[in-house]
């Protein structure tokens, strides 16, 4: 593990190093920058580059409650890029992740030379169902700790709908009680589901970098339809569908790798220019 130090945190990072293309890629709500790197090929042309955010992973200490947000972990993008010296770079996530590359495009355009947001569970307000689960999830952990509240999630009735329906997000609810050190951050999913990348879609106009935006089917947490409609929202992006991880968990980690591979060789230049490194 490597570390940057901002604001009195040590965040944990991931920093492929050399001179190519910087692309900063985040992970999702409860999970850790594993996830994106294992999406994102080898490639010599781009810098990959991911972080823990505030209240994930091997990122401490927790810091101000505050602070846990998607525009604040958008300033934390910011200041990542600040202390590794790069002024412009790709912005990406998935899910949360993808809420705070949004954020970060619109109030940085300047730091910003494409986008990608991968399974975008927000619009400009909460997706009411994932407030209602995550919400369940986050009290049951606060009232009986992760070991019990787990138990008794997995006796509601909202659980038994969702398993039923979609047995594999019904596995990911029930897996935020078993995340490291969730006793103590759990309070992060309800403040962070409640949040919201931008409070108007209509500013989403004002974007003008290459942008893909990737979604699939059979997914309530992250709905096709919010993924389909921020591509239309955001002039000249590109939407791609991949295969459901409710189909196959394989093939849609090898589709997301392969959608994004060829957005960012047929996108961007090399070797690259990073006043203007973007064809488009």
């Amino acid at each position: 593990m490597q570390y940057i130090q901002h604001d009195g945190l040590n965040f944990n990072y991931s920093d492929s190093g050399g001179s190519g293309t910087p692309f900063i890629f985040q992970h999702g709500l409860g999970a850790d920058l594993t996830q994106p790197v294992a999406l994102v090929k080898a490639d010599k042309r781009f810098r990959i580059i991911s972080f823990d955010f505030r209240a994930h992973g091997n990122t401490h200490p927790i810091g101000p409650v505050e602070k846990i947000g998607i525009a604040a972990f958008a300033d934390d993008v910011r200041a990542i890029l600040d202390t590794l010296k790069i002024q412009r770079a790709i912005i990406g996530g998935i899910s949360m992740g993808a809420a705070v590359a949004l954020n970060f495009a619109l109030r940085f355009p300047e730091r910003v030379m494409g986008l990608i947001l991968s399974r975008p569970a927000w619009l400009d307000a909460p997706n009411p169902w994932n407030v209602k689960m995550f919400t369940l999830i986050t009290k049951l952990i606060a009232a009986h700790g992760p070991i019990k509240g787990q138990q008794l999630f997995k006796q509601t009735l909202e659980y038994e709908q969702t398993r039923q329906q979609w047995p594999d997000v019904a596995a990911s609810f029930a897996a935020q009680f078993e995340r490291p050190g969730i006793e103590d951050t759990g309070f992060k999913l309800e403040r962070i589901i409640h949040d919201t990348p931008s409070l108007d879609r209509r500013e989403w106009s004002r974007l003008k970098v290459p942008t893909l935006v990737i979604g699939n089917r059979e997914d309530p947490i992250h709905p096709y339809e919010y993924a389909a409609q921020t591509a239309e929202l955001i002039p000249g992006a590109e939407f791609r569908e991949v295969t459901s991880k409710a189909i196959n968990l394989d093939q849609h980690n090898a589709d997301v790798q392969r959608v994004i591979g060829e957005f960012l060789a047929g996108r961007f230049s090399w070797p690259p220019n990073h006043s203007s490194a973007a064809i488009y």
